[in-house]
């Protein structure tokens, strides 16, 4: 299953569909994403145009997720999708500005914390090409962007940072023709 055949369900997304009825399709429930994943990745972009030309030729079948621990300084080269080509350093100018834009909750978290308070979305650049290595950021790009400008800035940055990571589920336990059927 490819971005292109959710079409449909983001055609009704976009006709005012909630967020609660998106997750219960049946394509979607056949998926098995954790519903963090499901939401960033799927309902906010799925039918971005920049976000399906960077991530539309994923098989979603193919894809496990996992909550895991990244270090602080694998995030300081971390590339993104080709259509948002310096975005990430773009936030990363002026991370001070791109937190205040958040709720004071998220800003609280940074400075009690030195992370954020909703893990990014990352995948493993092998599922884009068998032969790449390393995460790429799919959904996050501003919050990237806020530790690679702390860091720089010399404020609170925590060492390690929880992100969700897909993977290809070939080098994981299950397989993805068992994730897509629903076994």
């Amino acid at each position: 299953m490819k971005l292109s055949d959710l079409s449909p369900l983001m055609a009704a997304r976009r006709e005012d569909l909630n967020y609660d009825r998106f997750r219960a399709d049946p394509a979607l429930a056949s998926l098995h994403w954790p519903d963090d994943v499901l939401e960033q990745f799927l309902f906010d972009h799925g039918d971005n145009g920049a976000f399906v030309y960077d991530y539309g030729d994923i098989d979603l079948c193919d894809v496990k997720w996992q909550l895991e621990t990244i270090p602080a300084s694998d995030f300081k080269e971390m590339p993104t999708g080709a259509s948002d080509a310096g975005c990430i350093e773009s936030y990363a100018k002026d991370p001070v500005y791109w937190v205040e834009r958040r709720s004071y909750e998220v800003g609280q978290h940074w400075e009690d914390h030195g992370t954020w308070l909703r893990p990014p979305i990352l995948i493993d650049r092998r599922l884009l090409d068998p032969s790449d290595t390393g995460l790429q950021v799919v959904e996050g790009r501003t919050r990237v962007g806020v530790i690679r400008g702390r860091m720089r800035e010399g404020l609170r940055v925590a060492p390690h940072h929880r992100a969700w990571v897909g993977r290809p589920s070939t080098a994981m336990p299950s397989t993805a023709a068992a994730w897509c059927a629903g076994d």
